[in-house]
C-alpha cells in the first residue's frame, strides 16, 4: 500500500515506515504533519479524486537541515565579469507514521 502525496509543490511517492526529504516545512523535530493526498493504491485498487482525499497520511519531523552546497559560476567573456555564487538548500526528513 502507497500513497502520492503532495508537499511543498512536489509530488512523492510515500509508504508507511518511509523516510522522505521534503521541501523544508515549519515545526520542530516530533511534531505531526498531515500531507495533501492525491492518490492511494491497495493491491489492484486505485483511488483518485475525492477518494483517495479521503485518506489521510501523517508524517512526523525527524529532523531539518540543509543539502550539499552547489556552486553557481556566472562569466561573460571579453568582459571581465566573474560571479561565483554557492547555495544550499533546505530541506525536511518526514517519517510517514500511518495513512
Amino acid at each position: 500500500m502507497y500513497a502520492i502525496v503532495m508537499c511543498g509543490g512536489k509530488q512523492y511517492k510515500a509508504a508507511p515506515g518511509e523516510v522522505l526529504e521534503v521541501e523544508r516545512l515549519k515545526g520542530n523535530p516530533k511534531d505531526k504533519v498531515e500531507l495533501e493526498v492525491l492518490m492511494t493504491v491497495s493491491g489492484d485498487k486505485v483511488s483518485v479524486g475525492k477518494d483517495a482525499a479521503a485518506t489521510k497520511v501523517v508524517g512526523e519531523i525527524v529532523e531539518h537541515g540543509k543539502q550539499r552546497k552547489i556552486i553557481v559560476y556566472k562569466y561573460k567573456p571579453k568582459k571581465n565579469v566573474r560571479k561565483k555564487k554557492g547555495h544550499r538548500q533546505s530541506f525536511t526528513r518526514l517519517k510517514i507514521a500511518k495513512f
